[in-house]
Order: C-alpha cells, then sequence, then structure tokens
C-alpha cells in the first residue's frame, strides 16, 4: 500500500510541475469577441481605422454616446478606445439624450466631424480627434421641424456639401438637402426626395411602413451611386441596393441587380445598414451590421464585405464577409 501511495504522489507532482512549465492552451489563448454595433462606419486617417456605430441590447455604454475602436491593420481591433471611458461622444456634450443612432465622421478643414441621428433627429458635432470628445456646443438639430434619421454628408467636387438622411413620413424615405458651408443648417428650398420602398424586394413583408434608410452616396466617372437598406432592420430580408443619377438631387433609376448583398448571397439575416470606405491599399469596403443570430435581431454584429466598380456597377465578393472582432 505504501508503494502505490509514494506512485500515486510522485504522479501528481509530476503533473503540477509539467503544468507549471507548460501552460495549457486555454490559459494563454485569447479570446475574440464580436463587436456588437449597428449601423457602423469606419472612418481611416494617418494610418488607422476608426469604427463607430449604433450600441444596443445589453451592451455596455448602450445609449450614452458613440463608442469607437480602432485598427491599423482592419483585422486587430482595439476598445472602446474613445477619450471618454470608450466614448467618442458622451451624451451631455452635444445634441440629444436617446436614440444616439447611425453616425458618420469626417475630415473637414482639418477638424473632425460627426453627424449622428438622436432624439429622432440630426446634429452634428466637431472635435480635434478621432476619438473624441466629439462637442456641439448649439446642442440644436440640423433640421428643427419633422423627424429624420440617418445622416450622410456627401462633398462633391466642387466644393458643395448635400445632407442625405431619412424623413419619416409614410414610410421611412431618404431625402437630400443641400447644407450650409457652417454645417449647422440646410437650405430648406433645396429639400428633395430620393427613393421609397416601392420594389418587392424592398418591402418583402407588404408592410403599410416601407423602409428605405442607411444612405451612403458615391461619385464615380460622373455618376452618383446611392447606396441604402431596405425592410424593417428587424426583418431577416434586410438588404442592401442602390440607385443613379447624373446629378446629387436625381432623379434616381434603382440597380435592377439589387439587393446586392442580402441573406442569400451573405447568409446572414437581417444585413445591411453601413457605410463604404476605402482602405490604406485604396481597396474599396463595405461595413455593415447583421441580426447577432438565427433567432435573435439584438446586439447586432458587425462585418466588413468587398465591393467594387465593374463597368458602371457595383460589384460584390459576397465570399470575402467576415465578421470583426476584438482580441
Amino acid at each position: 500500500m505504501k508503494k502505490i501511495i509514494t506512485v500515486i504522489t510522485s504522479l501528481c507532482v509530476f503533473i503540477a510541475c509539467s503544468q507549471d512549465k507548460n501552460p495549457t492552451k486555454a490559459t494563454t489563448e485569447t479570446v475574440s469577441k464580436n463587436i456588437l454595433l449597428a449601423d457602423p462606419t469606419i472612418f481611416y486617417d494617418n494610418g488607422m481605422y476608426y469604427l463607430y456605430g449604433t450600441t444596443g441590447g445589453d451592451t455596455p455604454l448602450n445609449g450614452q454616446g458613440f463608442m469607437v475602436y480602432t485598427s491599423s491593420d482592419l483585422k486587430k481591433w482595439s476598445g472602446p478606445a474613445g477619450t471618454q471611458n470608450g466614448l467618442a461622444l458622451k451624451k451631455g456634450d452635444a445634441f440629444g439624450d436617446t436614440g444616439f443612432w447611425a453616425p458618420q465622421v469626417l475630415k473637414y478643414k482639418n477638424k473632425y466631424y460627426m453627424i449622428y441621428t438622436a432624439n429622432e433627429n440630426i446634429a452634428i458635432a466637431s472635435s480635434e480627434s478621432p476619438l473624441g470628445p466629439f462637442k456641439n456646443e448649439s446642442k440644436k438639430p440640423i433640421i428643427e421641424t419633422g423627424k429624420q434619421i440617418d445622416p450622410f454628408l456627401f462633398i462633391d467636387e466642387d466644393g458643395k456639401k448635400y445632407l442625405y438622411h431619412v424623413r419619416l413620413t409614410n414610410g421611412n424615405r431618404i431625402f437630400v438637402a443641400e447644407i450650409n458651408d457652417d454645417l449647422q443648417s440646410i437650405k430648406s428650398e433645396t429639400l428633395t426626395e430620393c427613393i421609397s420602398g416601392t420594389l418587392p424586394w424592398e418591402n418583402t413583408q407588404n408592410v403599410a411602413w416601407p423602409v428605405t434608410e442607411g444612405p451612403t452616396v458615391l461619385k464615380h466617372n460622373g455618376l452618383y451611386y446611392l447606396i441604402y437598406s431596405a425592410n424593417d432592420f428587424r426583418n431577416p430580408d434586410y438588404a442592401v441596393g442602390y440607385a443613379t443619377s447624373k446629378s446629387p438631387f436625381g432623379p434616381w433609376e434603382k440597380s435592377a441587380d439589387s439587393p446586392i448583398i442580402n441573406r442569400n448571397n451573405v447568409k446572414q439575416n437581417g444585413i445591411g445598414h453601413g457605410d463604404v470606405f476605402w482602405d490604406k491599399n485604396n481597396k474599396m469596403h463595405y461595413v455593415l451590421h447583421t441580426h447577432f443570430s438565427e433567432s435573435g435581431v439584438s446586439p447586432r454584429k458587425t462585418g466588413i464585405i468587398d465591393i467594387d466598380f465593374s463597368d458602371n456597377k457595383i460589384k460584390v465578393d459576397s465570399n470575402s464577409f467576415r465578421f470583426l472582432s476584438t482580441q
């Protein structure tokens, strides 16, 4: 019996020593976590990518403003990295106290601007850094009548600036208006409707309030491209299409190829509402969100997919889709 006990004791000591010298994979492996931002946008500046979006569900800092994540290669992400406990814009520093949705960040006259939705209206804040703090001293919306969401600021080659956005009127309809140089107000006489949900793929549930939203506008070979999402975001058929025009005001011709990003070609439910960006190699991508899972919508997950122009059409590499995560 004594010999047996001695052998067992020696074996235990050997195992313990082995574990000390060779930590198991489980204790050394870094666990990746999906980034949970909806309506995302990626801004590239001085070798760094900055990711912003709408928080939701039980996500930390939900409803407190806008978080920002950073990456130097679009693969390894860190954050939240905002200057205010992870936030680039904090509630109280700018317009709004609820419903912080769909930010866009751009650089204009050596300053950084964030245009965003809060209280179902649109405001713009500024900062000296993409990490914030973004502030809006006026704390007023750009348009003070009605309800509007999902802003996108487009600056044309001639310097004119246009605010594409969604107005909540008999559906989510995409409008455009020229915006003044101070970026704080629009030229109301230029307000023009662009598109609404009229096609079968844009309203698969045949609801009375059709949705077109999340506009992004590009210009390529003299043609304007309006990329948008359609259907309610809770609908698995939420998807991305585009329209083209020879003028920033339209009329817009919807592409027969739409939807170009949907659950049939990317195999994810509720995929859409993102933004176009170019990486450091001038390669074109679209950042977007999906449903959390097959059975749950929120919190929505963030991913990117490669897109490009081909014969004046937007083409999507569905095999390039991947989720973004922190490590």
